[in-house]
């Protein structure tokens, strides 16, 4: 990071007892989720669930300013599928994931350019660049 990085915000939370039955609140008490494993009996989210949910979020607000500089705007009905899928490979936890992107009404050829510059320009695309597989899909 450079020196002339302006600080935006900081995301502050508190989590205690993991996947297993734990709790995560923010500072602001604005998120306030019970935490379970994947795939279990449990009540609560998990951190895959919370990943594509931030995710997704951000990568619109990308496609939103990639739409912007092309002077268009973004379909009202444009969503974004995240999907993060947790590996256990040779006794080691890791994770893919998939973006399925919809743009409906923008010409293909457009949409694909907001797609990938969102991807280039997302703060959870680059943080995870070259560190798990990702997919994204314009559908």
């Amino acid at each position: 990071m450079t020196q002339a990085a302006k600080l935006l915000y900081t995301a502050r939370t508190h989590t205690s007892g993991g996947r297993q039955d734990g709790m995560s609140r923010s500072s602001d008490g604005r998120l306030d989720v019970r935490l379970s494993p994947p795939g279990g009996a449990g009540i609560g989210t998990n951190p895959e669930q919370l990943f594509a949910a931030g995710w997704s979020a951000c990568f619109e607000g990308a496609m939103e300013i990639a739409a912007r500089r092309r002077k268009i705007t973004l379909p009202r009905k444009c969503a974004i599928d995240a999907e993060i899928d947790l590996l256990l490979d040779e006794g080691a936890y890791s994770l893919r994931a998939r973006l399925n992107v919809s743009l409906p009404g923008l010409d293909r050829e457009v949409a694909r350019d907001i797609v990938d510059e969102a991807h280039q320009t997302c703060p959870y695309s680059k943080a995870v660049r070259g560190n798990i597989d990702v997919a994204v899909a314009l559908i």
